[in-house]
């Protein structure tokens, strides 16, 4: 498991998705994992820092509950930058 790893699998589960669709942190963790069914939790801190590294790049968008998060903080759903 890699940040680069992590970053690629966000991107690539939502270019999977319909247009205003949104990923789960944790989908992406599993991904990762290699199917490990426990290690997607130790996954997590490297999704984390992905989801920063590319909101920072402005790649993504991040909401909870259909509301625009400016930052990472508590629940999050991952989505397209563009699509807001």
């Amino acid at each position: 498991m890699t940040p680069d790893r992590a970053r690629t699998a966000v991107l690539t589960l939502l270019s999977q998705r319909n247009l205003g669709a949104t990923v789960c942190p944790s989908e992406v963790a599993r991904e990762i994992a290699s199917g490990d069914k426990r290690a997607w939790r130790l996954a997590m801190p490297l999704v984390h820092d992905a989801a920063d590294q590319l909101l920072d790049q402005g790649l993504i968008r991040l909401s909870w509950k259909g509301r625009k998060l400016s930052a990472r903080a508590g629940p999050y759903r991952i989505g397209r930058a563009n699509e807001y």
